[in-house]
């Protein structure tokens, strides 16, 4: 939503799916000196994506955290993913970074968003930061740890 964009990740590969979790495996849309590939995990029923960003010589950047919305359409059998736009890093020293939330404002300011997303999204990140500053991460690491 900012940028209105739509990107297809045709080029991911989904490493394991069921109905919780998808776990993929991608390069860096934009390879960058320090992004170069990376691991997702969508958590379907808690509105977010924790990715595992790399270096090319597979050593941690950071954990990236989207909190996300989406749809499932069932005859395509294709999902479409929302980043509701606030995120969450947190390095590998352990310090955690909120970010986006201009983004986040800048949506409801423009009515991007509706009143029930904005509750979904402030919850969802609730729930993250809960994890994460209760020394919980781990259990959300794991899911993509285990398959990789």
């Amino acid at each position: 939503m900012i940028p209105d964009e739509c990107v297809r990740l045709d080029d991911d590969e989904i490493i394991y799916m069921d109905n919780d979790v998808i776990v993929t495996k991608w390069k860096a849309l934009h390879p960058k000196p320090k992004l170069d590939h990376g691991y997702s995990c969508y958590f379907l029923k808690r509105n977010f994506k924790i990715s595992k960003f790399l270096f090319s010589d597979d050593s941690l950047i950071y954990w990236y955290c989207d909190i996300v919305d989406y749809t499932y359409d069932n005859e395509g059998d294709e999902y479409v993913f929302r980043d509701l736009l606030a995120d969450v890093i947190v390095y590998p020293d352990g310090f955690v970074k909120v970010v986006d939330l201009d983004e986040f404002e800048e949506a409801l300011e423009k009515e991007l968003l509706t009143g029930d997303e904005v509750k979904r999204a402030l919850r969802s990140l609730d729930s993250l930061l809960r994890i994460i500053y209760d020394g919980r991460f781990n259990e959300l690491q794991d899911e993509i740890e285990k398959r990789i």
